[in-house]
């Protein structure tokens, strides 16, 4: 595996400022098929949790599925990519740490908070964010600040605030939110030079081995899910998790974590939507209203290119 050597204050500079126009929407194009991806999961994985299938058994067998997909990729298609240096293996084991424990607190935290409420807090999650970029050296512009506000305000009129919060279920929702913000800057800073199959690899092998970790410590229960189930869990799998993933990095690489987490607003979109077409939700005026300032917010992240010199990627 490769890596190019940067410091800090020029990984900083290249999140300031995207690479030229080309490379910049083929960064946005990942981003957002990332997003829509990563937004199937709620709507499929509540039809099986709600038929009795244990989340976290859920999580795992998607997770082990995905782990079996990316390496049988690597090893037909470039098997020099499973070797990694001892310092690449460290960072991405500390990173996929984080995404293990950030993916099983948030998870936890739906025991005790209201669905609802959980997409209004969550929403917040792109100014915790460009906050620790912006503690980075990360310029924070009024389009930033713009973009974050557009966006709370569109899943507030989305979701309303229609739950209540549990003091513990707070804590484990706003440790994840911590925890994922972590897991994108650090991906930015650390890994943004790495070849982004293995580090897809790799990344999503740790976080399988800390969701192991939580399932054994929960009594390692397992239960058939079904035929249903085992649906649910390949195309999460396959669409959720190897593909979205894959895309989530390169796009990482490309535009920066802090546009990335821009775009998070756009997951829950995407939720709202799939529900009102499949699951026979009603869909108000005002959420539609909710659901146009969201996608203002993304327009505002697409209109802004910097001109700045090439940088390789290796994908």
């Amino acid at each position: 595996m490769t890596a190019t050597s940067k410091d800090a204050a020029e990984l900083v500079a290249e999140s300031v400022n995207p690479l030229p126009t080309r490379a910049s929407w083929v960064g946005w194009s990942l981003a957002f098929g990332s997003m829509f991806a990563s937004g199937l999961v709620t709507p499929l994985a509540r039809g099986v949790v709600v038929g009795g299938m244990d989340p976290i058994s859920l999580l795992l067998a998607r997770l082990l599925l995905a782990m079996i997909l990316l390496a049988g990729t690597l090893a037909v298609v470039s098997p020099a990519r499973f070797r990694i240096e001892a310092r690449a293996f460290w960072r991405i084991a500390g990173v996929g740490l984080i995404a293990g424990v950030e993916i099983c607190c948030f998870f936890w935290s739906l025991s005790f908070v209201d669905a609802s409420m959980t997409a209004m807090i969550k929403s917040t999650q792109p100014l915790v964010v460009l906050l620790l970029l912006t503690v980075g050296g990360e310029r924070l512009t009024r389009r930033h600040i713009l973009r974050v506000l557009l966006s709370m305000i569109g899943i507030y009129l989305l979701i309303g605030l229609g739950g209540r919060v549990a003091p513990f279920g707070l804590f484990l929702l706003m440790l994840s939110m911590l925890l994922y913000a972590l897991q994108l800057v650090f991906t930015q800073w650390w890994l943004s030079g790495y070849d982004v199959g293995t580090l897809t690899l790799y990344l999503t092998g740790v976080m399988t081995v800390v969701i192991a970790g939580w399932w054994a410590v929960q009594g390692a229960h397992w239960h058939d899910p079904g035929r249903t189930g085992w649906i649910v869990i390949v195309v999460l799998a396959v669409v959720s998790t190897y593909l979205a993933r894959l895309a989530l990095y390169a796009a990482i690489a490309r535009i920066g974590s802090g546009q990335i987490a821009l775009l998070w607003p756009l997951q829950t979109l995407t939720i709202i939507f799939i529900s009102v077409l499949f699951l026979d939700e009603r869909f108000t005026l005002i959420q539609g209203c909710g659901g146009l300032l969201i996608l203002a917010s993304a327009l505002l992240a697409i209109n802004r290119v910097y001109p700045t010199r090439p940088r390789r990627l290796a994908v």
